[in-house]
């Protein structure tokens, strides 16, 4: 397999909206959900737990195949030095696909958990250092935005500390701030004491809201019916 091909396959598999896709399969428009994003915590508002973790795995193994495959499959081309750059170059272009997805007009997710299968596929030590950081964050704090900024955070000073090639921490760089700059919304209610924490429902309606949070509470009691707990 080509290199080029590779980094197109990865877009378009990374592109692949299957938080869309599932909440659509259950009748629900993911974006008049919650945050309106696509990822698993937006899925679980709207779904529950188990589709959120059927969410979470799929968005981890597309970030997590391209990689892969420049490791076993994918000579490198001349202007990269080795399989880990191509590793990172495949990853980032899967992530890209997942934040900008041409299926739906370069709408997308934050690029959090495929986020994660790149680094456990291209440079698997970061990986495990960053689901650490977001780990002991997340139980600290139960938001999943600051847990998610600050482990994507660590990759940056982990691939120096670790000796990864130049080139390598450069594409790693451009993930971590690709990751950041989809959660400036998220920083900005985390400065202002309004981001909700995991599990935490909206407040209660006001006049000008009352239609859409009555949606999404529609929404929430639906999942409950079926067996899906709701947060």
């Amino acid at each position: 397999m080509d290199a080029l091909w590779l980094l197109v396959g990865a877009y378009l598999l990374g592109a692949v909206p299957f938080g869309y896709v599932l909440a659509r399969a259950k009748g629900v428009d993911i974006f008049q959900v919650g945050s309106g994003n696509i990822g698993a915590t937006n899925v679980d508002r709207a779904l529950g737990r188990v589709a959120a973790a059927l969410v979470l795995v799929l968005d981890v193994l597309k970030g997590w195949i391209p990689p892969v495959l420049a490791w076993h499959v994918v000579a490198p081309p001349e202007w990269l030095h080795g399989r880990q750059e191509l590793a990172v170059a495949a990853g980032l272009a899967a992530v890209l696909g997942h934040c900008f997805s041409v299926f739906l007009g370069l709408r997308g997710g934050k690029g959090v958990a495929s986020g994660v299968g790149v680094l456990l596929g291209a440079v698997w030590p970061l990986g495990l250092i960053a689901i650490v950081v977001f780990v002991l964050v997340m139980a600290a704090s139960r938001f999943v935005s600051l847990a998610s900024i600050l482990g994507a955070l660590s990759v940056v000073p982990g691939s120096w500390l670790l000796g990864y090639e130049p080139r390598v921490v450069m594409g790693l760089t451009v993930l971590v701030a690709l990751i950041w700059v989809r959660h400036r919304a998220n920083i900005g209610r985390l400065l202002a004491g309004t981001e909700r924490r995991f599990g935490e429902r909206a407040p209660a309606a006001s006049s000008r809201g009352g239609a859409s949070s009555n949606a999404e509470e529609a929404v929430r009691r639906s999942g409950a019916n079926e067996g899906s707990p709701g947060t």
